[in-house]
């Protein structure tokens, strides 16, 4: 495999149009959110019975987890991203349909997303919240982001495509 190889494939085009698509909408949201709309100011916004907007600056990863309040662990979950973005990007370059193509572009928009979250806020901005409360118990979810949902979009679409689809969506 040469170095052009590595980088672009027949779908290539495709997932890099998934990818910016999506860090773009991703960040524009975000941008909206904190300072058009200003949530940070208004806290937490009922948007429907089981769907609230509230502002949460994530320091680690999924969930919280590995939570970093230090300038390195901040660089060291940035780098860990771009690793997993070249990684990808890789496996997009050897994509052999479109399906595999644009779910790796929603992965890669996503992390990338996020990414740009961590260098211009040092957190990533999560602000959807999913919930369910009835008299007697009450649930949250986790809050996130578009980038998330992205994320998870991806996941499924090679998900689907290596246990449903004709082909399987295999890493190269």
């Amino acid at each position: 495999m040469n170095f052009r190889s590595f980088l672009i494939g027949p779908f290539t085009r495709d997932g890099v149009a998934a990818a910016l698509v999506t860090a773009l909408l991703d960040q524009a949201l975000k941008l909206w959110l904190l300072y058009g709309f200003e949530l940070g100011k208004l806290g937490r916004v009922v948007i429907l019975p089981f769907f609230d907007l509230v502002l949460v600056w994530n320091r680690g990863i999924s969930y919280g987890w590995l939570a970093q309040d230090t300038a390195v662990g901040m660089w060291m979950l940035l780098g860990f991203k771009v690793v997993v973005v070249v990684v990808l990007w890789g496996w997009l370059s050897q994509a052999e349909n479109r399906l595999t193509a644009l779910s790796l572009g929603l992965i890669i928009g996503g992390a990338i997303g996020n990414a740009i979250d961590r260098l211009m806020h040092g957190a990533v901005v999560d602000y959807a919240l999913l919930h369910i409360t009835t008299e007697t118990w009450a649930f949250n979810w986790y809050v996130f982001n578009l980038a998330d949902v992205a994320i998870v979009a991806g996941v499924a679409g090679l998900l689907y495509e290596t246990f449903l689809g004709g082909r399987a969506a295999k890493a190269p």
